[in-house]
């Protein structure tokens, strides 16, 4: 019964992160990948990605730091993050991405640390939600992986 419990809790978390717009249709691309012979891939996936995304986003911070107003390489950068944040379906993270990018183009400084600094806070809320919703998983032990709601 707990465990029934902790999956039924697990699949409401992962529900709300598609509801509120934390992540989109490619997160379940890569748990239609997970089988028996890789039951934690989706979660090492996305552990590579926050560790990626960390990096980029300090190489980011740094090209702001040292180069000033210069768009193109700040542009750059963020299209490397705006792709690592496609292939695991963060939304809100690659919807502020192209914000940035958008600001970049129109080489608006202070458009770029304001998506900057958003970028930071959904990339700091989607890491704690989704490492809420894998330590659910892991309580729950395993079971069927990839079922999404509704049928679809």
């Amino acid at each position: 019964m707990e465990c029934y419990n902790l999956q039924r809790q697990a699949a409401c978390l992962k529900r709300s992160l598609f509801d509120q717009g934390y992540l989109d249709e490619q997160f379940y691309q890569i748990e239609d990948l997970q089988d028996e012979a890789s039951p934690n891939f989706t979660e090492e996936v996305v552990s590579l990605f926050f560790k990626d995304s960390a990096r980029l986003m300090t190489n980011i911070e740094q090209a702001m730091e040292k180069n000033p107003r210069d768009f193109n390489r700040w542009d750059a950068h963020m299209q490397q993050l705006k792709g690592s944040c496609s292939s695991i379906g963060a939304s809100r993270m690659k919807n502020e991405c192209a914000s940035f990018r958008n600001s970049c183009r129109d080489e608006n400084a202070e458009g770029c640390m304001r998506s900057f600094q958003k970028l930071k806070r959904e990339h700091g809320v989607l890491r704690q939600k989704l490492e809420s919703y894998f330590q659910l998983l892991r309580q729950a032990g395993p079971f069927e992986t990839a079922t999404r709601p509704g049928g679809a």
